[in-house]
């Protein structure tokens, strides 16, 4: 056999095995673009993982936006309550008030019978002029007298508290302080005219108090601090200018067992309140001390001021003071201002 012959038939055979397999296409790999954006597996998870927790965080911002508002909404209502707070307790205050005056004129009415033997229009041979004639006079129980007008002093008719007890009686009170319930921050027309109640907290007024004491006047201060210790300063001469010379004090000699004199500071001063300020300081002191009086520059002593209760009488210096014996800060329980003709006799 011719071999030539033979190879080609074998190479014949070989075309016929390869032919089927190179009729085959090849597989295309996949492009990694698609639509035009290249597919990137570990970028997308974190624009995934960021898209998750910007919704987050608008859902937490959206809750602290809603618990905010319920906090103002609070903070109004707690507001709101306050001032409701403060309103009533006002409110209170002014029916105790008025519920104390009251009872006071109850009593009044069960002493009318006695009080008007006492209250008798008398001759001008016979006139009274203060508590001391109506003692002389053998009116000896202490309470609330109706004063006749009086020409000599100029004075009307009005109505005052005498004290027939202390140190002999015939004591006409011109202040007092011992409840809390009467504001003595005021201006100077209620100051002049007086206010408050005549049993219980009052001033009696600056033009009454001239008026009484146009005869020859002794001054009683009583003290009595939280504790009851009583104490009392006495002057052997005191009188008030009047209303155009703004009331201006004159103290005599200072005796009793109340420390250091805590009035005389105040001797040759014109009266002050908070709409008139007649003080020697360039500070308003009536302002500052919150009552009407014989401001210096400022004080050595304040009757008047505000009423603090036990229990906060040490934190302010415009209370109730007499500091040569408890010092600027501490407010007194109970104050009485007193008169009493210097020929008074027992």
């Amino acid at each position: 056999m011719n071999i030539p012959f033979l190879s080609y038939i074998g190479i014949f055979m070989l075309c016929l095995a390869v032919l089927p397999s190179l009729s085959q296409k090849a597989p295309k790999k996949k492009s990694p673009v698609a639509n035009g954006f290249l597919k990137m597996p570990g970028c997308c998870e974190e624009v995934k993982d960021l898209k998750v927790q910007i919704a987050n965080l608008s859902s937490l911002l959206e809750e602290l936006t809603k618990k905010q508002e319920t906090d103002w909404v609070n903070v109004v209502m707690q507001v709101m309550k306050l001032e409701s707070s403060q309103k009533q307790v006002e409110n209170r205050m002014t029916d105790a008030e008025e519920k104390y005056s009251e009872m006071n004129n109850r009593v009044e009415i069960l002493q009318s019978r006695e009080q008007a033997a006492q209250t008798q229009t008398q001759t001008t041979a016979d006139a009274i002029y203060d508590c001391s004639t109506l003692y002389e006079k053998n009116y000896k129980i202490s309470g609330v007298y109706k004063m006749p007008a009086n020409s000599f002093l100029g004075s009307p008719e009005m109505e005052v508290y005498c004290d027939m007890e202390t140190q002999g009686g015939g004591w006409t009170l011109i202040q007092r302080r011992k409840i809390g319930l009467t504001s003595f921050n005021r201006e100077w027309k209620q100051y002049r005219d007086g206010f408050g109640n005549i049993r219980g907290d009052f001033w009696l007024g600056n033009e009454n108090i001239y008026r009484l004491t146009r005869r020859p006047t002794v001054l009683r201060v009583e003290l009595e601090d939280w504790e009851g210790h009583v104490r009392y300063a006495e002057y052997a001469q005191f009188s008030i200018d009047n209303e155009q010379n703004s009331y201006r004090l004159f103290l005599g000699n200072y005796s009793g067992n109340s420390g250091r004199d805590s009035l005389r500071y105040h001797n040759n001063t014109a009266f002050s309140t908070k709409d008139k300020d007649n003080d020697k300081c360039l500070d308003d002191c009536a302002g500052l001390r919150k009552g009407g009086y014989w401001y210096n520059c400022c004080t050595d002593s304040n009757l008047n001021g505000i009423f603090y209760r036990n229990g906060d009488h040490n934190k302010h210096t415009d209370g109730i003071s007499w500091y040569g014996w408890h010092g600027s800060t501490y407010s007194l329980k109970r104050v009485e201002m007193k008169i009493r003709a210097q020929d008074f006799q027992q």
